[in-house]
């Protein structure tokens, strides 16, 4: 391609819209190609129950591409499934693949100031063909292969139990603002497929990228819903995660529309009815809307990221908060389900889980831009020491703070997505803008794995955790009130002191006792019962221990301030904890169990 000479205009000097372009632009934009039918046996959708869901996001070209990755047809879709071994291993039954319609990666025209190299789209947020799959990401290179490549790789997925999530982008297109390529829909009707500004020569541009996509005009309301039907009839795929998704509820005019029509007609389709549909509830536009998507959407959950790791770096006035998110957010869906809360701590966008506890500071001079692009709230902390070759203490004080965010997203209800690579500690070298960095800053690191698998055991172990205990993946939220039959609450709130949470105390301590028989009360068939006590502050602290709802004694399940295989037993076969105080050592989580 040369989308340079695919302009639908020309420019006369200073950008000003001079004429409609007479050139023949056929030579320079990409081609159809109609593939053969779909041969593969009809496929019988594995329907996860979404409050079992434990979602892994991922490249598809960076998972594999790095050397060390030991695969025979790196950063491709084929690729990608020589790893299924190893996500089973991990405990995983969901991937959230990064956009695989078919992108521009040429587009980014910077270079890096450090080595000379050409930049490139690396993520792919910048869609050319709403129904191809990527062709660079196709391992043998032939036209339309990448079609057959996609299913078989879907295919796979869902016969080793693992069900396959495609991040979508209906916000905006590749054609951009007035200066962009004429590809597609700027030349078919304009003003039908964009939001124009009042001039009707310009974009409205709440994405961010040049252009907003009209998504509540009738045309291309229907063209969004034959895009994901095609993607699950013909490719198969199980689920969608709608970037900048508040924009699938913007008016003709922009504006935000109280029950948007597309954002109904996605839930209520009867193809759609049994995906996955979760929601990046936020635009560039000011439109923040999580908690507000309607019926059986899912939402990335920014409030939890934010909440939990200001927590755990200890600002102050975040316990009662911590509580809320750690229980499934009911402030925001008490009125649906805690399954409408996707929790993370990380994401593609922003630091790794090493990197938020590694940099203070974003470090993104190698994309180009003077280190302005990048979020500058990240609320991570170094403790003590910018980067990597930190001193023993500090390092040990990292370490702890990953088990910690770790164990906290795997204990919290709603569903949790982690981050690839996070479970072996993947650096991105301080940058938290990754765009652009089609090489070793974004691919995974595979001799990682070796190098902290202390990180990759006790991330394994908490998944195992979660998938036995359901008071941790319940799909109702805790109430307060005694369970039936027992004489304890389903949850209560505590400190240092028994029946003391001190809401308002600074002190860096929490605990809740969860009662198992909750989980009775939410379709299973019970659980243990649990003391989970929080110590952010920089000082270990004496808790007291209540008793056990059922009476039975404790045992110590989870501790993120040891090491060396005794940070976390799956068995119920830790130590006892005998007494009626157990001390929490600085910055860490212990969790008992009886």
């Amino acid at each position: 391609w040369d989308l340079t000479r695919a302009r639908g205009i020309v420019l006369d000097a200073p950008d000003e819209i001079d004429s409609f372009s007479l050139i023949d632009s056929a030579q320079h934009v990409p081609w159809s190609i109609v593939p053969g039918n779909h041969n593969l046996s009809v496929k019988k959708q594995l329907k996860i129950p979404e409050n079992e869901l434990i979602i892994y996001e991922l490249h598809v070209r960076g998972f594999t591409a790095h050397e060390s990755s030991g695969s025979a047809a790196p950063g491709t879709f084929i690729g990608l499934t020589e790893k299924i071994p190893y996500l089973r291993e991990l405990g995983v039954n969901a991937v959230e693949l990064l956009p695989i319609q078919e992108f521009d990666e040429y587009e980014n025209i910077n270079v890096n100031p450090l080595t000379g190299d050409r930049l490139k789209n690396y993520w792919g947020y910048s869609t050319i063909a709403f129904f191809a799959p990527k062709g660079s990401y196709s391992a043998s290179g032939s036209l339309g292969q990448q079609v057959t490549e996609f299913r078989e790789m879907v295919r796979r997925f869902n016969d080793a139990g693992i069900e396959v999530f495609l991040d979508v982008v209906f916000n905006h297109t590749h054609e951009g603002d007035y200066r962009g390529p004429t590809l597609s829909f700027r030349g078919i009707d304009n003003p039908i497929y964009y939001i124009l500004d009042d001039s009707k020569t310009g974009y409205k541009n709440y994405s961010g990228c040049g252009n907003t996509f009209n998504c509540n005009h009738p045309l291309v309301r229907q063209f969004i819903l034959e895009c994901l039907r095609y993607w699950v009839i013909e490719m198969d795929v199980d689920g969608f995660r709608f970037d900048l998704a508040s924009i699938l509820g913007r008016d003709q005019k922009g504006e935000i529309l109280s029950n948007p029509p597309l954002i109904e007609w996605i839930e209520e389709d009867p193809i759609l009815r049994n995906t996955k549909i979760i929601a990046e509830a936020w635009d560039a536009g000011g439109a923040y809307q999580v908690g507000k998507f309607p019926g059986r959407w899912a939402e990335w959950n920014g409030r939890y990221r934010d909440e939990v790791r200001r927590f755990w770096r200890g600002d102050s006035g975040f316990k009662g908060l911590f509580a809320t998110r750690l229980t499934g957010s009911s402030d925001l869906y008490m009125s649906s389900s805690p399954n409408r809360s996707i929790n993370f701590i990380t994401c593609h966008d922003g630091f790794t889980l090493n990197d938020l506890v590694s940099y203070n500071n974003k470090h993104n001079v190698e994309n180009g831009e003077n280190n302005r692009d990048g979020e500058n709230h990240n609320f991570s902390c170094n403790w003590g020491h910018e980067g990597p070759d930190a001193p023993a203490e500090t390092e040990e004080i990292r370490v702890r703070m990953i088990k910690n965010m770790t164990a906290t997203l795997l204990l919290s209800l709603g569903i949790p997505m982690l981050l690839a690579g996070d479970e072996f500690r993947r650096t991105q070298k301080g940058n938290n803008n990754s765009y652009c960095q089609d090489n070793e800053i974004s691919w995974i690191d595979w001799t990682l794995l070796e190098r902290h698998n202390d990180i990759f055991t006790f991330t394994k172990k908490m998944i195992e955790f979660r998938k036995k205990h359901p008071v941790f993946f319940k799909p109702r939220f805790y109430t307060g009130d005694k369970c039936t039959g027992s004489e304890c609450e389903d949850i209560s709130w505590h400190g240092i002191e028994t029946g003391d949470p001190g809401w308002e105390r600074d002190d860096g301590c929490l605990a809740a006792l969860i009662n198992g028989d909750s989980a009775i009360q939410n379709g299973y068939e019970g659980d243990c019962d649990f003391y989970m006590m929080f110590n952010t502050s920089a000082e270990e602290k004496l808790f007291r221990l209540p008793q056990s709802p059922s009476g039975r004694g404790w045992r110590v399940s989870i501790n993120t301030a040891e090491t060396g295989g005794r940070d976390i037993f799956t068995e119920n076969d830790g130590p006892n904890a005998a007494h009626k105080n157990i001390t929490v050592k600085s910055r860490s989580l212990l969790i008992l169990t009886a």
